[in-house]
């Protein structure tokens, strides 16, 4: 049987991860294999600290979608892959990865996961999850305080100086390719009941 690929996009902050989340609870963690973009971002091991701060980590070329455009077919061939583990406090990888089993369901996370053609065409489903800006703003204000170990005035200011600029340009103009716009993110209750059971149909048509 071939997985099911699911794409959730949408701007930061919009609620794709407590989305996910609610995907594997119902569904079955034991069935998916969850993927988030994030940790494709580039490594900077060679770069000096000062530097890596500069970077737009926003834009599409602050990611290395190519290997996880790879990781995506080989685990839709029911191979393993190696995750690579990024330190976000550091905004680099660690060189050390996590071994991810194919499974029926393959759902994956990301910003900018609909920009490039190649990713796009991978997903049996794509959806777009939409939320208002100030909402979006202090979702990632809290996850980046106490999660990512960034200060109130760098988060503030990564979100005026790229945030806001390469969602305007790129994550929002993907909401073309979605097959379906979802609402207020995770509080939209029908929204994702009918997610879960579209998804939980087609795994029972895959057999």
């Amino acid at each position: 049987m071939q997985p099911l690929v699911i794409g959730l996009a949408g701007g930061s902050g919009s609620g794709k991860t407590t989305i996910a989340r609610t995907i594997m609870e119902r569904v079955g963690r034991d069935r998916i294999a969850f993927v988030q973009h994030d940790a494709y971002y580039c490594d900077q091991s060679d770069v000096p600290f000062e530097n890596r701060l500069q970077v737009n980590y926003d834009h599409p070329n602050s990611l290395e979608t190519s290997l996880l455009v790879k990781h995506l077919r080989a685990l839709r061939a029911g191979r393993a892959v190696e995750i690579p583990v990024y330190d976000f406090a550091q905004f680099t990888g660690t060189g050390e990865t996590t071994r991810l089993e194919a499974r029926p369901v393959i759902l994956v996370e990301g910003i900018l996961l609909f920009v490039e053609a190649a990713l796009r065409s991978l997903f049996d489903i794509k959806i777009y999850v939409d939320a208002p800006a100030d909402l979006r703003f202090i979702r990632r204000l809290q996850r980046d305080l106490t999660e990512r170990q960034r200060t109130p005035e760098s988060v503030i200011r990564q979100y005026l100086e790229t945030v806001r600029p390469m969602h305007i340009e790129f994550v929002e103009p993907t909401k073309r390719y979605a097959d379906l716009i979802l609402p207020e993110g995770g509080f939209n209750t029908v929204g994702v009941d009918v997610i879960v059971a579209r998804v939980r149909a087609m795994i029972e048509a895959k057999g």
